[in-house]
């Protein structure tokens, strides 16, 4: 096991990026680790899954220890659909079930992975192939967020600052480089996204803009949400709605992946 790949397995929490026919996209992840690293996306992100094509950035969120640093891994990716759950079911949720507090109320034992077979299906992503590996700056405020566009024909990752994340389509907002170099932005398409999660994982909110990068200004075409510092857990009746919803999308996407092999 080299250097990255136990950086990867050790780290909490990572983000996933890549290029789409649509532009940039990026999601947070769960590392895991089989032969290659790795992620098992439940299948309510169907629709993003199928955006994906032979290449991403696979990023540690934190470092993975105490003077360890933060980094970035791109490379070629392979795409599995496990249906059933039978590839997702041996180790990697049991890796998932001790950095995920969700998933280990809903797969922690063989009882809960019958009840909530749904959370089972997975599309799993591996890293077959790392090109590269470079180091990142730390983010360490909840206005840190990754920067993902395409450079020389390939996904890049960038870790950003802003002074103020308030400003909706239609408006810009200056970058700033947390490693001090100059963007050099030719106005194409750009993704810049955060997220912040409460204790028990059970919010997890992505906030985002989109739109093009000139310079150091990105113009915004499209923004959702913003920075949170401390997210709360939700009271009882918003968890049991988010339960909910999360098996109404897993259940969504299980039924269109089912209608594909039919066809």
């Amino acid at each position: 096991m080299n250097d990255w790949d136990t950086a990867w397995r050790r780290s909490p929490a990572g983000e996933m990026c890549w290029l789409s026919d649509d532009g940039p996209v990026g999601v947070p992840v769960v590392p895991l680790l089989a032969d290659h690293p790795c992620v098992a996306l439940p299948l309510a992100y169907l629709p993003l899954v199928d955006s994906l094509v032979n290449r991403a950035a696979f990023c540690l969120t934190t470092a993975a220890g105490p003077g360890e640093p933060t980094l970035v891994a791109t490379g070629r990716i392979r795409v599995r659909l496990d249906l059933d759950g039978s590839e997702f079911g041996g180790d990697l949720v049991e890796q998932e079930v001790r950095k995920h507090p969700p998933t280990r109320l809903r797969a922690g034992s063989l009882m809960a992975r019958r009840e909530n077979w749904w959370w089972m299906s997975r599309a799993v992503v591996s890293l077959v192939d790392v090109d590269r590996v470079r180091r990142v700056p730390a983010r360490t405020r909840a206005s840190d967020a990754l920067l993902v566009r395409e450079v020389d024909a390939d996904v890049s990752v960038d870790v950003v600052t802003a002074p103020d994340w308030s400003g909706g389509a239609g408006d810009r907002v200056e970058l700033w480089p947390r490693d001090g170099r100059n963007l050099d932005g030719d106005g194409g398409a750009a993704f810049v996204f955060g997220h912040q999660a409460s204790p028990d994982y059970e919010r997890w909110d992505r906030w985002s803009r989109t739109g093009s990068l000139r310079g150091q200004t990105l113009e915004i075409a499209e923004a959702e949400g913003g920075p949170d510092p401390a997210p709360q857990p939700f009271g009882l009746f918003e968890r049991l709605r988010n339960h909910r919803r999360v098996e109404r999308a897993c259940r969504a996407g299980i039924t269109a992946a089912e209608r594909r092999l039919v066809r």
